[in-house]
């Protein structure tokens, strides 16, 4: 199953003319594209989905979205890092 996670955006900048982000999943913190969104801000919310931020959403959205996947279990795949994992 393919799913969307909220995460907030910590930084914005550019990479190779593309805009970037630095996203917060609860801790766990990877390089996304924003080039979908490009009028977030540094503490807004996103929904990304294999490393393209797709929308924005409101914080309380974005809690009530990451408790549900929490609940179910299914975020093991934020905690297994990767290439897009960037330190804090």
């Amino acid at each position: 199953m393919c799913l969307g996670i909220p995460g907030k955006v910590t930084e914005i900048y550019q990479e190779h003319d593309m805009l970037m982000g630095k996203v917060d999943f609860g801790g766990v913190f990877k390089r996304v594209c924003l080039e979908h969104v490009p009028e977030s801000k540094i503490g807004d919310y996103v929904i990304v989905h294999v490393g393209f931020a797709l929308s924005r959403i409101d914080e309380g959205e974005a809690r009530q979205i990451f408790s549900f996947l929490e609940g179910m279990n299914e975020l093991g795949e934020l905690q297994l890092g990767g290439p897009d994992e960037v330190s804090r």
